[in-house]
């Protein structure tokens, strides 16, 4: 089972909700933290201030009802388990159209509960792995990587330099005398073949490890400058701001803008 989860039922019923409670508190058997709503407005209130990882609310609950509240989440929200008393074909058909894993009929059996759970959990979990995935990805640096076997070899053989001297200083001219080329001609020909200057190639990758370390290790921001090759924290501070909108100690906490 999955540890250090939280689960948030929300009901406006005090025996639904008090019974849903019990029940998972004796399924987590303390390896996952069960809170409780009677209300949306609460539920919305907990979700601001709590990580959810999962949500079990009733459909049909005054001022905001189930769906209402679903559809007031924000993308990256915890996966959803909507129950109700009422089979009625219109709320499971809006429920899948929101992205809820699972839709419960009342009254709710341990076994039928417990397996949903379960795999609602498991789905909340590869989400917010491909989450953590597509935020360390540049798409410009995807787009670029599409079809390197298409990019003439000097082009080649400085993705190659790059890649492997990351970690250490250079400049285009180093790169371009490793290629054998004039450094001009280098920084025309890289441009025309990867879409971009050399030195944002470079910038956009240094960025995209930074972003692996942040979120993958606990290193400190000073130590991951180092590793992807700036001298200063200083200003790989400045320079991750200006590509990620955020610090690296903000990106590191999920507090990052969307990248340019």
């Amino acid at each position: 089972m999955v540890k250090s989860k939280t689960i948030l039922v929300v009901d406006d019923e005090p025996r639904t909700r008090q019974g849903l409670t019990r029940m998972l508190e004796t399924w987590g058997n303390g390896a996952c933290s069960i809170i409780s709503a009677d209300n949306g407005r609460d539920a919305l209130d907990l979700l601001e201030r709590e990580a959810v990882h999962l949500l079990i609310t009733d459909i049909r609950m005054p001022e905001i009802s189930g769906l209402n509240l679903v559809q007031q989440l924000e993308s990256g929200s915890p996966a959803i388990i909507l129950i109700s008393g009422y089979a009625e074909f219109d709320y499971a058909q809006q429920a899948i159209q929101l992205g809820v894993v699972n839709y419960l009929l009342k009254p709710i059996r341990k076994d039928k509960l417990f397996d949903a759970v379960e795999k609602a959990l498991q789905i909340q979990e590869e989400r917010s792995r491909m989450n953590k995935i597509q935020r360390m990805v540049d798409s410009k640096l995807l787009e670029a990587a599409g079809d390197t076997d298409t990019l003439a070899e000097p082009v080649q053989e400085a993705l190659q330099y790059v890649s492997e001297h990351l970690d250490q200083g250079f400049g285009l001219r180093e790169v371009a005398d490793h290629v054998h080329l004039n450094p001009s001609y280098f920084s025309v020909l890289f441009k025309e073949q990867m879409d971009m200057t050399f030195i944002e190639y470079v910038t956009r990758l240094r960025i995209q490890k930074a972003k692996e370390l942040l979120l993958q290790t606990k290193l400190p921001v000073s130590e991951i400058a180092e590793r992807v090759g700036y001298q200063t924290t200083k200003y790989f501070n400045k320079v991750f701001k200006d590509y990620e909108g955020s610090s690296p100690g903000a990106y590191r906490k999920g507090g990052q803008a969307a990248p340019k």
